[in-house]
């Protein structure tokens, strides 16, 4: 991720007031397991992100391991893993066992990234795919203002 941009995460998150946007950082070790139990590569951007501020609020919530309190306790790996489960239904087993999700929005759908680093949301009614961003960070980009 760009340095601009990660000193205003870090300005924003840093703030005494929003404690419980941010979590704690991932290890290298939580970052390993998680990915040989996903079968999945993360992109150096989301990486970045969870080594710098575990699981924390960037405009949408990014889960990791251990996520900011206001963001609730679900990893990476449960969401991934129940993203799976519930869509194997609606998409191909390329798109399952390659993506991993990282947050959910409102309405309560998946937000994933996949192999090439492309962000989508998948409808979870029924179960239609779109990108919404061309990378993790472009999709912070335009998700993220400082309140």
């Amino acid at each position: 991720m760009r340095e601009d941009l990660i000193k205003r995460l870090r300005l924003f998150l840093f703030n005494e007031k929003h404690q419980t946007l941010v979590g704690k950082p991932a290890s290298q070790r939580e970052i390993i397991e998680a990915q040989q139990q996903l079968h999945v590569q993360f992109h150096s951007d989301y990486v970045a992100f969870i080594e710098t501020f575990g699981g924390a609020y960037a405009g949408i919530a990014i889960h990791a391991f251990s996520n900011g309190s206001s963001l609730g306790n679900e990893t990476v790996v449960d969401l991934t893993l129940d993203f799976r489960q519930q869509y194997k239904e609606f998409l191909s087993p390329n798109v399952l066992e390659t993506s991993y999700v990282i947050s959910m929005d409102g309405g309560g759908n998946p937000i994933f990234i996949d192999p090439s680093g492309h962000v989508f949301i998948c409808d979870h009614d029924c179960g239609e795919i779109k990108r919404i961003a061309d990378s993790f960070e472009l999709l912070i980009e335009d998700c993220f203002y400082e309140w």
